[in-house]
């Protein structure tokens, strides 16, 4: 006797795996640095939203290594010292196909054109796996540890974007985190169409506090008087020594302070040029602040200032931002389009306007508590959530 058909609305669905990222970077933390803090937030996001998410970057200490962090399965590689950088490490050389096929990665997702970036592209295209690939770089990050004469600095830029271009005309997607930096890369001759794509930021974490800004100052043993904050590597292209220089003139007006997260081989100079001029017990050097502990940094401060001439978007003055902080920034960049009405522009090396700027907002309550507030409305726009989504949208685009 047959069998008896089986109704179709009681069959089981068939199972479906997560979709699976391959993201490969030349910086990674426990690195700190801009991309490398995206990077890491892109991957645990992925993450959490239930992809399957492999990160290929250098190892931390020299030999490779594979765990699962946050979620993430972070496959290291085999690493040595960058003679140019003091904390930096740059993979050896390898082919990676045997660790692409391993992974069977439904797009790889890499976040710059250097070693591990172009051995991913290379592999993956080898296998005909779909490639994403979103830019951090910037020649003006690298001039200062390559130590290359500023008279050449416009030829080897010229050479950097050249490399950048034919790396990246792999891809088949292409993305930045702002239209300015989009725009950035049609002017270095990239032909290819490119999407902005905000960073994005965790607006959960990082919002204003209502309670007096004491608590916050007593952490970081900072003394209970306004504060000028500014977060992110003490390099030569932050130009931080403006905002060192612009003190003496804010002290004119107001009692203030400046406090500095992050490091970089500028801070003797700082420390240096802040006693020279008479505001060395002004001048606080915090050094690396845990990813953990930045909100509570950002609401110790009464406004954030960014004098870096070479920011793609500033994750860091996104966050002030999120922190319900006023803004002053460098007229640089991609800094413009993160200040409008939440604080003022400055051309860079104007001191004397980077003094006025910021004596405005730390002498006014009413500036500084309506521009904190225009502040946050602008950083409600960069919710990281809608970033992953946009991700996973390009994910299923070219893998279609």
């Amino acid at each position: 006797m047959p069998m008896p058909l089986m109704n179709v609305t009681e069959l089981a669905p068939a199972p479906t795996r997560a979709r699976r990222v391959l993201i490969s970077t030349d910086t990674y933390p426990p690195d700190v640095n801009g991309a490398a803090y995206f990077t890491h937030r892109l991957a645990t996001g992925l993450a959490e939203r239930g992809n399957e998410v492999h990160v290929v970057c250098q190892s931390e200490d020299g030999p490779a290594s594979a765990s699962v962090i946050d979620g993430v399965v972070v496959h290291r590689l085999r690493s040595a010292p960058l003679l140019v950088h003091p904390t930096m490490r740059v993979t050896v050389p390898t082919r990676l196909d045997r660790l692409v096929e391993a992974i069977e990665p439904d797009v790889l997702h890499t976040q710059g054109h250097f070693v591990v970036g172009r051995a991913a592209i290379a592999a993956a295209r080898r296998r005909g796996v779909p490639v994403v690939a979103t830019n951090h770089f910037m020649p003006d990050n690298l001039f200062q540890f390559a130590h290359i004469p500023a008279k050449l600095r416009e030829k080897a830029g010229r050479m950097a974007w050249r490399d950048f271009n034919r790396i990246f005309n792999r891809a088949d997607h292409i993305t930045t985190p702002t239209p300015l930096a989009a725009g950035l890369l049609a002017d270095q001759g990239f032909a290819r169409e490119v999407e902005a794509v905000s960073c994005g930021i965790d607006l959960t974490r990082f919002h204003p506090h209502a309670e007096p800004k004491a608590w916050a100052r007593k952490a970081f043993d900072l003394p209970d008087r306004e504060t000028i904050l500014f977060v992110g590597r003490l390099d030569e292209e932050k130009r931080i020594d403006e905002i060192v220089r612009a003190l003496p003139m804010v002290l004119n007006e107001t009692d203030a302070q400046i406090a500095f997260v992050g490091k970089g081989n500028q801070r003797p100079h700082l420390e240096k040029l802040a006693r020279r001029i008479g505001v060395g017990d002004r001048t606080f050097f915090l050094g690396f602040v845990p990813d953990e502990a930045m909100p509570q940094a950002f609401a110790a401060a009464d406004v954030f200032a960014m004098p870096g001439i070479a920011e793609l978007q500033s994750i860091a003055t996104l966050e002030a931002m999120a922190s319900g902080l006023p803004v002053v920034a460098a007229n640089a960049m991609a800094l413009p389009h993160l200040v409008e009405g939440n604080g003022f522009l400055y051309e860079p090396g104007d001191v004397v306007s980077l003094a006025k700027h910021l004596t405005a907002l730390l002498t006014s309550d009413e500036l500084r508590e309506r521009m904190g507030r225009a502040s946050r409305e602008l950083a409600l726009t960069h919710d990281h959530q809608t970033s992953l989504a946009r991700f996973e949208a390009i994910y299923d685009e070219v893998t279609a």
